[in-house]
């Protein structure tokens, strides 16, 4: 769209929670801008645990309603892009230490039944001295708990849901800042930097969704509030080479009431996170400090029977969750629920501001936003082309595969593509979906698909992930829209970086003349 454009909506922040409002009300025929300083999903929706789950440790924090709306959830997304979200088994052992088993087995009774599961079995008592749990944990554990949740990939959540929103007309634009905020007839006028220059856009109505700078964007709209609503919690993981066989993760407990997963991840690994500590933006960038990662091996090496030291670690990466500030003394304590802050003026030009929010909710969150937003913009049950609630039945890119069954659909990847690689087939159906076809094409042998980087990344994913998928950095493809860099050595990322800048600057630098 151009920029004289005059949108209903503009989004500040492409994040889940932003990915997923610019999703729904596109669906409803809204004009829709989103900006995203960097690339989307670049900070907290690329760093958490990539679980889709009730959170079964906020039963103690008595938040009930966010456990059952995140419950019913996991079934609804499954259903909507189970390339990217499959069911999975938590195994929580009973550590006679800690909570009686009691209390374990009511949390995970009314775990079971406040979601009202039509897919997900449910809780199971298992032996951990027998077959597929045998000799993986310390002897001493023999109990445990074995309930059900879903993973996910956050990246490309975020990124399914802004390819959805621009299918359906929104306008997403990254690598721009919104750097001016001010309401004037009735409009929003946004001031936003890119790597061209200065930018202006107006909106009736703008969604502040920018994540850990929501309290800046409130204070650029409102110059000199001075608003202070966040509690920045930080999270960080470490992900060691495959710790056990079998696709089942651990949930362990610690006598700090906190609780870390032990995940499956990227079929070679296991994800161990996460942390909940303060965060400073004074202290830079979000980066895994010393005490975190003894806290993870220390948790780990209480469960495993094999040790877990520093020399298996392989990546770490930390994400910063921009809470509402309950003015809770712990920050494991504090309310993960999400909390909106509208400002509605009668003469219009309504902001929206988002605190909290997490992957597993952002469908039901983005539903609750346009609630909030119906009457400054005008909506009703029969506007726009899709209804309300509309994104409960719908598809994400790729997700439409037949009853939602991704094992026939992959048989049938075999099938169509024998002269591809498993692994890399497995890799790219989970990625894509059914959209796979679109970056295969035609090609009836390796050598087609073009250069070779290394962890199966192709060129000819490189290029769909530029040309539909906001991919402008190799970043970007190794660590958002794949996890490539994972299984690549360090001589074959910086190659690949290499190969990025110059095919990339040079396709620029044409478009330009």
């Amino acid at each position: 769209m151009a920029e004289n454009t005059l949108y209903d909506l503009a989004i500040i922040g492409g994040g889940i929670n932003g990915a997923a409002i610019a999703r729904d009300a596109s669906g409803r025929g809204l004009k829709v801008l989103l900006l995203e300083k960097g690339d989307l999903a670049c900070e907290t929706s690329s760093a958490s645990s990539k679980l889709v789950h009730g959170g079964l440790r906020y039963l103690e924090h008595l938040e009930f309603r966010l456990v059952r709306e995140a419950l019913l959830e996991r079934e609804v997304l499954l259903q909507s892009a189970p390339h990217i979200i499959w069911p999975l088994r938590i195994v929580l052992p009973h550590n006679t230490n800690l909570r009686p088993a009691w209390m374990l087995r009511l949390g995970l009774f009314l775990y079971d039944n406040l979601g009202a599961r039509k897919i997900l079995p449910g809780t199971e008592t298992v032996d951990l001295h027998q077959p597929p749990y045998a000799g993986i944990l310390q002897e001493h554990l023999q109990k445990g708990f074995s309930f059900a949740d879903c993973w996910t990939d956050d990246a490309r959540m975020v990124v399914l849901n802004a390819l959805d929103a621009a299918e359906r007309g929104a306008d997403i634009r990254v690598r721009t800042r919104c750097s001016g905020l001010k309401r004037e007839d009735a409009h929003w006028h946004i001031t936003a930097e890119t790597a061209e220059g200065e930018k202006q856009f107006q909106a009736r109505a703008v969604v502040n969704a920018a994540g850990m700078a929501v309290d800046d964007i409130l204070n650029r709209a409102y110059p000199g509030s001075n608003r202070q609503n966040l509690r920045l919690v930080k999270g960080s993981h470490i992900v060691v080479r495959r710790l056990y066989l079998g696709e089942h993760l651990y949930m362990f407990q610690n006598s700090d009431k906190r609780i870390v997963f032990a995940i499956p991840y990227e079929r070679d690994f296991t994800l161990i996170g996460t942390t909940d500590t303060p965060y400073d933006p004074a202290d830079g960038p979000p980066e895994i400090s010393e005490a975190e990662t003894e806290y993870l091996l220390s948790i780990a090496n209480e469960y495993f029977a094999t040790p877990v030291t520093r020399q298996d670690i392989v990546w770490t990466y930390s994400g910063v969750r921009p809470l509402y500030d309950d003015k809770a003394d712990n920050a494991s304590t504090v309310t993960r629920d999400y909390v909106f802050d509208l400002d509605a003026p009668e003469d219009g030009a309504a902001l929206l501001s988002i605190f909290g929010g997490k992957i597993t909710t952002c469908r039901k969150l983005a539903e609750h936003a346009m609630e909030k937003l119906a009457d400054p913009l005008g909506l009703s049950e029969d506007s726009g082309p899709e209804k309300p609630g509309w994104t409960a039945h719908k598809a994400l890119p790729g997700g439409d595969i037949a009853d939602a069954d991704f094992d026939a659909f992959f048989a049938e990847l075999e099938a169509s593509y024998l002269w591809m690689p498993q692994d890399m087939l497995w890799r790219m159906g989970r990625c894509y979906g059914t959209r796979i076809h679109n970056i295969i094409g035609n090609c009836d042998r390796m050598e087609q698909l073009g250069a070779q980087f290394g962890g199966g990344l192709s060129e000819a994913e490189v290029r769909y992930l530029v040309d539909q998928e906001w991919a402008r950095e190799a970043e970007d493809i190794l660590w958002r829209r794949t996890k490539c860099g994972l299984h690549m050595s360090e001589a074959e990322q910086a190659d690949f970086h290499e190969w990025f800048a110059k095919s990339f600057t040079r396709r620029r630098e044409d478009a330009e003349s």
